[in-house]
């Protein structure tokens, strides 16, 4: 009778500290400095068990399968989304943070793209929301259209910037977020209200900046260079920007306008067309925007390259003078073997 007591003892006691240890015990992998568990929309439990079985996190599963049971979690609803799992965390930290549903929220950084379904491309790669369903969605004329664009002008909505999103965003509220971000961009220091002083909404202004943008890389030139091409607008000057041409021509890495680019047939060919492009060529900086809502007030009509190389550029006011500086600038492109 004693033994059989102490045998009954020790296997409780055993069982006690086994169970101590599957709940409060060490069970996410030591050698993991940090894991971003991804739990797509719509898992259950059997799929979250293979996530973390193919992707090799925990030293125990029986343990986190029969701490789940008795947590009532493996009948509970899945919540999706990224969680980043600290090394060392026990079976009861981990199911309280899934069942919990309070993810690590993902950043987004987007700036420098040409064309919507570029910047699509991008943004899949960091919520669940794949690059179909996102340019499916970005293409659905009508869906746009509600928004207030259309297919030229729906980059013009994606204010270049980093966001905070949660992973398990898809297609329609990633768009939402982005109208929502757009909207208060503009509500910032007086934006609207300096656009709506030069006649222009702000899809004109995104659009007008791309130009600016691709034009020159200096900060401190763009309210001058959006003076100019403010100027010709007013005066029913064709703008004649060169990367309005780059960009009808499909080339993107067209170093040299030449006279064939020139009769490219496209409506975002300045040469060709009055007034602004239907919609931006690329995504502008925020620099850039704010550029042409605070334009300098100038005369100039014209400019060129300098002829160094350094992105900086002369200003004209005359045909005369402009004519004078380009052919600097051509015959430096000639020097330096650009074609």
């Amino acid at each position: 009778m004693i033994f059989l007591a102490v045998s009954i003892f020790l296997g409780l006691l055993i069982f006690g500290f086994t169970l101590k240890q599957w709940i409060w015990g060490e069970n996410i992998k030591q050698n993991l400095e940090s894991y971003e568990l991804l739990i797509p929309t719509g898992s259950d439990y059997d799929s979250l068990m293979k996530i973390l079985k193919d992707n090799d996190l925990l030293e125990n599963y029986s343990s986190f399968d029969f701490v789940a049971g008795a947590m009532k979690y493996k009948k509970s609803k899945i919540r999706p989304g990224r969680y980043v799992l600290k090394p060392g965390m026990s079976n009861r930290e981990l199911i309280n943070l899934l069942r919990s549903g309070k993810q690590t929220p993902v950043n987004i950084t987007f700036n420098n793209v040409r064309k919507i379904d570029e910047l699509m491309g991008k943004v899949s790669h960091y919520i669940e929301a794949d690059s179909i369903s996102l340019v499916k969605l970005i293409q659905d004329s009508a869906f746009i259209s509600k928004l207030g664009y259309n297919k030229y002008t729906i980059l013009s909505m994606f204010i270049p910037n980093t966001y905070e999103l949660y992973w398990n965003t898809d297609a329609r509220q990633f768009v939402g977020r982005m109208k929502k971000e757009h909207n208060k961009f503009w509500a910032k220091n007086n934006r609207l209200v300096k656009a709506t002083a030069l006649d222009m909404d702000e899809k004109e202004v995104f659009t007008l900046a791309s130009v600016v943008q691709k034009e020159t890389l200096a900060n401190d030139e763009k309210p001058k260079v959006a003076s100019v091409y403010l100027n010709r607008l007013k005066r029913g000057i064709l703008l004649q920007a060169d990367p309005t041409v780059v960009f009808a021509s499909g080339d993107f890495g067209l170093k040299r306008v030449l006279n064939k680019h020139l009769d490219i047939d496209s409506p975002y060919n300045t040469y060709k067309y009055a007034g602004l492009p239907p919609g931006p060529i690329c995504m502008p900086d925020v620099s850039s925007i704010d550029a042409v809502l605070n334009a300098e007030e100038t005369n100039f009509l014209y400019f060129c390259a300098k002829p160094d190389g350094s992105g900086h550029h002369a200003f004209a006011k005359t045909l005369k003078q402009h004519n004078v500086n380009a052919n600097k600038y051509r015959r430096w492109l000639n020097s330096q073997r650009i074609k």
